[in-house]
């Protein structure tokens, strides 16, 4: 199948088995904790057999954090975006916009994301995990911020640094996101992130100072 060819029946099934799967998983992690939480647990919720759920994952863990088929590929269409983005675009806005359809589904997937997270904050193996994955997969963007700036990913510093900037923008957005209950939209968040960054880091207005500042 094509990129962009509507998805068969049979496509549509198998998303949607994953998409129960991955709520179940994480709903039954929320009330139990994870480590009392079998795969057989979250098949029978979902209906389907053990054989089936590893048929989608290859354990427990990967349900909760990896919602879609394929990280991979996702990071390399957003790498696809990054480098289609407009070319008067700023490194950091061209990177920030090829991100927003990722931001998006967090903010229409609120209530299932904030509980993922609260379950990933509280278990340190989950959370190891998602650092390995993230790990594995940082390249391709740095490999395509280097693309766009005509620099070297393996030698040039500005690749790497804009990444961890960004990422570390990211973070700092959803857990405010999180604290916050989702009441305020993780886009707005970041947009709000990535602006205080390139202003600079200045001191918001009315931002209350210590006593050694005054």
């Amino acid at each position: 199948m094509t990129e962009g060819q509507p998805l068969g029946l049979r496509e549509r099934k198998k998303l949607e088995t994953r998409a129960r799967l991955v709520k179940i998983a994480i709903r039954l992690a929320a009330e139990r904790g994870l480590e009392n939480v079998t795969v057989d647990d979250i098949a029978a919720e979902a209906g389907v057999s053990g054989r089936t759920f590893f048929n989608y994952f290859p354990s427990k863990e990967d349900a909760i954090l990896h919602p879609d088929p394929d990280p991979v590929a996702q990071t390399r269409a957003v790498a696809r975006d990054l480098l289609a983005a407009p070319a008067d675009l700023s490194p950091m806005r061209a990177v920030s916009l090829s991100l927003r359809p990722y931001v998006d589904r967090i903010d229409e997937e609120r209530d299932e994301w904030l509980t993922r997270i609260s379950v990933i904050k509280g278990d340190p193996a989950l959370l190891v995990k998602m650092f390995a994955t993230q790990a594995e997969t940082e390249g391709i963007l740095i490999d395509a911020i280097a693309q766009r700036t005509g620099l070297d990913a393996t030698t040039d510093l500005y690749p790497l640094l804009l990444f961890k900037v960004i990422g570390g923008a990211m973070q700092a957005a959803t857990q405010r996101w999180h604290e916050l209950g989702g009441s305020v939209r993780l886009t707005e968040l970041l947009d709000a992130a990535l602006d205080t960054i390139a202003a600079g880091l200045p001191v918001p207005t009315g931002t209350a100072h210590s006593e050694g500042e005054k």
